[in-house]
């Protein structure tokens, strides 16, 4: 036979659960009070100090483990190509092979790696392989060191101007 209780006697029983969760909760809005942004340059009035701003769009922004203005730059120079790895938080992108459909007998693979959290020329290194037809199969061949110089700096040009926008 089981034993039954009133709803009275229900409810009263839910009290300390409710009272706990109640607990919780205002602790949990009390410590969120206390936390800091950490920012040095925040002005008393919620903004950035004007001469700062600058200082905020500065070349070491990294929010996502890299230098983010080299990634994005470089996930938009690539964009045409199908990517096969993006990893924002080793820096590699790494694109599938892609052909021209004006030049469907030869094909390129970049992999773009950036090094640094720094917005530098040396944070970024671009690699390239391609393949021509023949014979009916894909034989490799040498890339020209001026078109991997061309994509590195077509990234870096990107980048500086995603920076400068964003100094505003």
């Amino acid at each position: 036979m089981a034993l039954q209780t009133s709803p009275a006697a229900q409810r009263l029983s839910y009290a300390p659960v409710l009272a706990r969760g109640l607990l919780l909760c205002a602790l949990g809005v009390g410590l969120a009070g206390c936390s800091s942004t950490g920012d040095a340059f925040a002005s008393p009035f919620g903004g950035p100090e004007p001469q700062q701003r600058a200082d905020l769009a500065a070349s070491n922004v990294t929010s996502i483990g890299v230098n983010s203005y080299l990634w994005r730059a470089s996930l938009e120079t690539l964009s045409f190509m199908p990517l096969i790895q993006a990893d924002s938080a080793g820096g590699v992108i790494a694109t599938d092979w892609y052909a021209n459909p004006t030049n469907p007998n030869e094909r390129v693979k970049i992999t773009v790696s950036i090094l640094d959290q720094d917005l530098r020329a040396d944070a970024l290194r671009v690699a390239a392989s391609r393949e021509v037809l023949q014979n009916g199969g894909w034989v490799s061949a040498p890339v020209q060191a001026a078109t991997v110089q061309k994509l590195e700096d077509i990234i870096l040009t990107k980048a500086r101007d995603l920076r400068r926008s964003a100094a505003g």
